[in-house]
């Protein structure tokens, strides 16, 4: 079965050049101009991943992150004409998972897109042994794809449970941002530590940790991350 991807742009030769470019790759494009046709038709419709423009015209691309992300956990991809960094992290920060700047290349889109599917499918994939980890009531349980925090279930997107079972699998050691990145997103490092950043912070938030003196994900100023047993 194809996968399918939800495009959502309203400029119309954008959100019609992204579905050619997927659907070339055999891809099943699905495309909207404005976010509630988006999340009505995700009502009824299974997608495996979202394609974002930031600016809509009935709602900013923030807004729809959001929405996504409190119903499902299929990687987000966002594209966005602003090149500050406070955009790019505002994005992630929210739950999405990349972001593409405008204007971009289709191969560009086209890899990302499948980076992101095979990330996905990968940590989602059943094992033929438990792999659980339980540090101090944080259980991360990698067959099942579930965290919990004292009982209390947290919903996590792919890329932030890769980020917390690659530290909670490290656990007692520091991580650089370097490795994580490289370990997780797949990629050679070159400055992403707001990319990060930007996931550590979203991580914290969703576990309930005090930003001043987190429990579980600590920094070491100038190293990178660590959790304690």
């Amino acid at each position: 079965m194809k996968e399918r991807i939800l495009v959502v742009d309203d400029e119309c030769a954008i959100a019609d050049l992204v579905e050619v470019c997927l659907t070339n790759e055999g891809f099943d494009a699905v495309k909207f101009y404005n976010g509630t046709d988006a999340l009505n038709y995700m009502d009824n419709e299974k997608v495996d991943l979202a394609v974002l423009d930031v600016m809509l015209p009935d709602m900013d691309g923030f807004s729809m992150v959001q929405k996504l992300r409190s119903r499902f956990v299929f990687p987000i991809i966002m594209l966005t004409a602003k090149c500050e960094d406070k955009d790019k992290i505002t994005g992630l920060m929210l739950g999405a998972d990349d972001y593409i700047t405008k204007p971009f290349s289709p191969p560009e889109l086209v890899a990302r897109v499948k980076t992101q599917l095979r990330r996905f499918t990968r940590y989602n994939a059943a094992v033929p042994k438990p792999n659980e980890i339980d540090i101090r009531g944080l259980q991360i349980n990698k067959d099942n794809h579930k965290c919990t925090v004292n009982g209390r279930e947290v919903s996590l997107t792919p890329i932030e449970f890769s980020v917390l079972w690659y530290l909670c699998s490290h656990k007692n050691s520091v991580v650089s941002g370097e490795e994580l990145f490289e370990a997780v997103w797949g990629e050679k490092y070159l400055d992403s530590s707001n990319t990060v950043m930007a996931h550590i912070a979203r991580i914290r938030e969703k576990l309930g940790e005090p930003p001043r003196n987190p429990k579980y994900i600590k920094t070491v100023w100038g190293v990178g991350y660590t959790v304690e047993e």
